[in-house]
């Protein structure tokens, strides 16, 4: 399978590149969609469009169990900062996060397995928007799990993009691999007065301040060391005019856990800590609205998938991940099914890694042949295997 993934190298970078020209935001991804759905209907794959929204799903095989495979196609509001000829064309837009590789993989399987007699169905999935959500507070996965993109699905298996091991590798882990993440805003509230009689007023500015420094100490302090947490103050905004003591300062950021009890500890010790505020004559507002949960790995899925990528890499080629704090939204699609979300190398040989969700991000593209043969022959033996 691999030799036969590297024979279509020159047609994956091809595919990666045409997508990385002309990123599109969440919900957006219009010309993504149609590069999809004409390259599966080339296959002779059956698609069916417009699923959650934007989201496009090929259909190979029929009876038997089903394996889902799923790739993320949205962009991030980003400036690409990258001198090479496939950087971004559309301004502000950039695929700082991998997600044109993605799907250039994903594509990559569809090609490997539709010459292939399958015991089953394989589901590719091209979601959108699994960076943002939309006015509903829903995501791309969200959204297609709406639309029964999951149904009748036995296992569920992605991967992304891992700028910390070389091209050529994978790595995964059982268990929790990625965060619950929500997001939080508010304002801390004062009384406006002139800057030269600040006594006159109540400052939200200086409240601001201590609420955030109360913020600051609710993991070290108030979380037991062994747990995880983080909460992140993103966004701070306040005051018109230099000589104004504003009333009202803006704050907003996100929440992360692994565990539900922590999660809801965060949760009221965040409030407490806005609380501050109120202690010293200010006031305050908060709302938590809920995120991604937990991207928890089936056991022995994620065994199967090891074993696979022994196999077809090498044992050398196959590590061991690490839990991140970051979040995914294929936590959704793997709480219809046994999921496995595993981690694709992309690094380049004796450089700095090129950091997601930056304008220098990039990715070896020696990878992708490794990401499609690894779908495709997990996706080939599970059917194989549970016929």
């Amino acid at each position: 399978m691999l030799q036969r993934a590297q024979a279509l190298r020159e047609r994956l970078i091809e595919i990666r590149r045409a997508i990385h020209r002309q990123p599109e935001l969440g919900f957006q991804e219009f010309k993504t969609a149609q590069l999809v759905t004409d390259t599966l209907t080339e296959l002779g794959i059956q698609v069916e469009t417009g699923v959650g929204l934007t989201g496009v799903v090929g259909y190979l095989g029929q009876g038997g169990p089903t394996i889902a495979l799923r790739a993320d196609m949205d962009a991030l509001p980003i400036q690409e900062l990258n001198d090479v000829p496939y950087a971004s064309q559309v301004s502000g837009v950039m695929h700082a996060c991998g997600h044109d590789a993605h799907v250039a993989c994903l594509l990559g399987a569809a090609m490997l397995l539709s010459g292939t007699e399958l015991k089953g169905q394989v589901r590719f999935i091209f979601q959108p928007s699994e960076e943002e959500q939309d006015e509903e507070g829903k995501s791309g996965a969200m959204r297609m799990v709406e639309d029964g993109v999951m149904e009748g699905v036995d296992a569920v298996v992605a991967l992304h993009t891992h700028v910390d091991t070389l091209a050529g590798t994978i790595d995964l882990m059982p268990g929790p691999m990625m965060a619950t993440v929500d997001t939080f805003r508010g304002a801390i509230l004062g009384q406006a007065c002139h800057g030269a009689y600040p006594h006159k007023g109540t400052d939200a500015i200086v409240l601001a301040a201590q609420v955030i420094m109360a913020i600051q100490t609710i993991v070290s302090r108030r979380i037991r060391p062994l747990d995880s947490g983080v909460i992140t103050v993103g966004i701070i905004q306040g005051g018109t005019k230099t000589n104004i003591v504003t009333d009202r300062v803006a704050l907003a950021g996100t929440i992360r856990s692994f565990k539900p009890e922590i999660r809801q500890q965060l949760f009221d010790e965040l409030e407490r800590a806005c609380g501050v505020a109120r202690a010293l004559g200010g006031d305050y507002e908060l709302k938590i609205k809920p995120g991604y949960p937990t991207t928890a790995n089936d056991e022995a899925l994620t065994k199967f998938v090891r074993q696979v990528g022994i196999e077809l890499l090498g044992p050398d080629k196959v590590g061991e991940a690490e839990a991140e704090m970051g979040a995914e939204d294929f936590s959704f699609l793997a709480a219809c099914a046994p999921g496995c979300f595993f981690r694709l190398g992309v690094g380049f040989p004796g450089q700095e890694p090129r950091r997601g969700h930056n304008p220098y991000f990039d990715v070896n593209e020696e990878a992708l042949p490794v990401g499609a043969a690894v779908l495709a022959e997990v996706a080939r033996r599970y059917l194989e295997q549970n016929a």
